[in-house]
């Protein structure tokens, strides 16, 4: 049986996008970690997402500590642009390069893949998994839920509909396509 393949392009944040990434892409739950941990447990005991995933290596460890079990988490070995010890995963991972700034072609094909399956995998970036997020809300099925940090303030909560993940595809379809490499001089 023949299968199709989608195509990704490297994606760059052009400077001036930057600014409507400032706020959060859902809802910003404000509070310390346990706190939010609890309020958290509450919340996926009632709403049963679809499909779950975290971006971002202490929100990640956090909830994974609380035996809480995403179906995908995205790392990048930092917290606040500072390495940390890597997650311990017990679950399959897969390398992908993500260079500051940008969307990288490899993640967005992973993501596509693991969004679509709902699998338990592990995204390790090399370089920033930030803007991850952006593709997953684009990929990931209505129902599901996104959790990413928010730095000194909680974490960010995104329960996906069509407005949030149209929204997510349009932000990405405004960004900078990567200009392939040429041989000529």
């Amino acid at each position: 049986m023949p299968t199709h393949t989608i195509e990704f392009e490297t994606l760059i944040l052009p400077q001036e996008k930057r600014i409507e990434l400032k706020d959060p892409l859902g809802d910003l739950w404000i509070g310390d970690v346990e706190t939010n941990l609890e309020r958290l447990l509450n919340f996926l005991a009632h709403y049963k997402p679809v499909c779950l995933a975290t971006v971002g290596d202490f929100v990640s460890y956090n909830i994974l500590a609380a035996d809480i079990h995403p179906d995908i988490v995205v790392v990048d070995h930092k917290i606040m642009r500072k390495s940390i010890d890597p997650i311990d995963f017990e679950r399959e991972f897969v390398n992908v390069p993500n260079t500051p700034g940008t969307i990288n072609s490899r993640a967005q094909s992973v993501l596509y893949q693991a969004a679509k399956e709902c699998e338990h995998l592990a995204v390790i970036v090399d370089g920033e998994e930030d803007l991850l997020v952006l593709p997953l809300m684009a990929f990931m099925p209505n129902g599901s839920v996104i959790i990413y940090g928010q730095p000194r303030e909680g974490m960010v909560v995104i329960t996906l509909n069509d407005e949030r993940r149209s929204w997510a595809d349009n932000f990405m379809r405004k960004m900078h396509r990567e200009q392939p490499l040429s041989d000529n001089p």
